[in-house]
């Protein structure tokens, strides 16, 4: 059973993504609350073989569970109906929707805490290892 996307505690639908791009989401699995920060474009543009122009169809967004391999592992193992999918915010530009999925993915700490599936933010940063994040701890008591 694939779980709704809601956005503000509404069930969200296509008829909603006229004007925008994308959003900015979280999943949260509801058996040991772990969550994960992602966005999702609404549409891809993509450059048709032998044509000039790019063309837009549909993404997979209705579908979509996130792109960690750890959450899609818990996701395998327990079951889509385990996982809450929240629409954040919505962006009317691919911009505004990428700068608001790292200021969230920032402001949750996500690479720092382990309530949260994500390893890295925009492929730049990444999820230190363990013994590091228990150093700054004891550097900073």
């Amino acid at each position: 059973m694939v779980q709704e996307w809601t956005f503000r505690d509404e069930i969200f639908s296509e008829k909603d993504i006229d004007k925008f791009e994308g959003f900015v989401y979280i999943i949260t699995n509801e058996l040991n609350g772990r969550r994960y920060i992602g966005r999702k474009y609404f549409y891809s543009i993509r450059k048709v073989k032998g044509k000039k122009r790019r063309q837009r169809s549909s993404s997979d967004w209705q579908k979509y569970y996130g792109s960690s391999e750890r959450l899609k592992a818990d996701i395998k193992e327990h079951g889509k109906k385990y996982f809450r999918r929240e629409i954040i915010s919505l962006h009317t530009t691919r911009g505004d929707c990428n700068y608001e999925e790292v200021k969230q993915q920032f402001l949750h700490n996500v690479l720092e805490e382990d309530k949260f599936y994500n390893d890295n933010i925009s492929g730049k940063y990444h999820r230190k290892p363990k013994h590091i994040i228990e150093s700054r701890k004891t550097i900073k008591e």
